[in-house]
């Protein structure tokens, strides 16, 4: 039972960050263009995640690259620039992003 107990408590408290990125995402109108795991007007989550994985600099590049918009990479549909999201909470979606698997 205690095995059991404490198992549930990893595993919530592993799902709280993942949570609340996504509420950070939705917060931001991020899921009005992008999902997790499917293409909406921008690329799913998941297929950044996957094109950036080991790539030196990713980080610094895609936190610029949703601060400044752009366009070209995914497609012909440009992203906005997003300037009136937090320096703070754009780092913090992009490391989640960049998590993803």
């Amino acid at each position: 039972m205690k095995k059991t107990l404490l198992a549930a408590l990893v595993l919530g408290s592993m799902a709280a960050p993942a949570m609340a990125n996504l509420q950070l995402a939705q917060k931001n109108n991020c899921l009005s263009c992008h999902s997790v795991d499917k293409k909406v007007v921008g690329p799913a989550y998941k297929d950044v995640a996957k094109k950036y994985k080991g790539r030196a600099g990713a980080e610094a590049k895609l936190v610029a690259k949703v601060k400044a918009g752009g366009s070209g990479v995914w497609g012909p549909v440009p992203m906005p620039p997003n300037t009136q999201v937090k320096d703070a909470d754009v780092k913090t979606l992009v490391k989640w992003i960049l998590s993803l698997k």
